[in-house]
């Protein structure tokens, strides 16, 4: 009995808490299963979040709702619905040292997702792509977009039909403002170690100016002792046409950006020749925010 609190309290020091989107559609059950299998040797504790749609709101459930909460009774109908597809994934896992907590939730999903990386001290949210609404939004769709840009937590985004395979390679691209020496670098590597997988680093130069290899060789070499690493620095090409290049023709099971708002991410989702990149970009994504 002693041991087994002991072992407890160690699955709930190193747990991971991990928020999973859903909106029941494939793309986001896939992203789900995903995440199961990447994490199927940790103690993680996962929140399936579901947010309806207002078109969900018929009027058959306002009349069945009566004089009872109308709020209450829509709750409940969600709630059913995700707690029963929780208990499917709890039975298909073989995983003994995970949990699950339901969360339905009417708010912002932007807003009940800070809400609940607060109050659950959330490590990663992870969510499928979800269509395309927009010219900006040709790589992702709306939620995953406002996701990204509003919501300062480690994400992980599962490109719609993308099969587990255990990842062996991450692929991280740095244009010239990403700093190696920064938080979001040091969360990244942290998966780096917890997958066990090597990391490939191209630093893009769009012109031929000063470079900044040698700190960035420097903290490659501090910070991956333990891991295989490999650097690359190219110039006088964009980073869009540097990812769709590397993409086709390495192996890479894992991709990560260093997300810098209205930098970056904005020119990789805005560029003329995203449609190409979205085509490509056939791997799982990782976006840390940098400060």
């Amino acid at each position: 009995m002693e041991f087994q609190k002991a072992k407890n309290k160690l699955y709930q020091k190193h747990m991971k808490h991990i928020l999973l989107l859903t909106d029941f559609s494939e793309s986001a059950k896939n992203a789900t299963n995903y995440a199961l299998q990447l994490f199927q040797d940790q103690a993680s504790c996962f929140y399936m979040l579901h947010i309806p749609q207002k078109s969900v709101y018929t009027t058959s459930d306002l009349m069945a709702a009566g004089t009872s909460s109308i709020y209450n009774s829509l709750v409940k109908k969600a709630k059913t619905k995700l707690d029963k597809y929780v208990k499917t994934l709890e039975s298909n896992s073989s995983n003994k040292k995970i949990s699950f907590e339901t969360i339905v939730d009417y708010d912002v999903l932007t807003d009940s997702v800070n809400q609940i990386i607060s109050s659950k001290k959330i490590d990663l949210i992870v969510m499928g792509t979800n269509g395309v609404t927009g010219a900006k939004e040709v790589v992702f769709g709306s939620n995953t977009i406002n996701v990204i840009r509003k919501v300062d937590c480690a994400t992980l985004v599962i490109p719609k039909g993308f099969q587990y395979k255990k990842p062996h390679t991450l692929f991280l691209p740095l244009d010239q403002t990403d700093s190696l020496n920064s938080k979001a670098f040091l969360k990244l590597l942290s998966y780096v170690k917890t997958f066990k997988t090597s990391l490939d680093v191209v630093r893009v130069i769009p012109q031929d100016e000063g470079t900044p290899e040698a700190q960035d060789q420097e903290h490659l070499k501090t910070n991956l002792k333990d891991t295989t690493f490999e650097y690359q620095l190219v110039k006088n090409k964009n980073i869009h046409e540097v990812v769709a290049q590397y993409l086709n023709k390495n192996k890479a099971d894992l991709m990560a950006l260093l997300v810098q708002k209205e930098t970056a991410f904005e020119r990789f989702l805005t560029a003329s020749d995203t449609k190409k990149i979205s085509d490509d970009l056939k791997v799982p994504l990782f976006i840390f925010h940098s400060h």
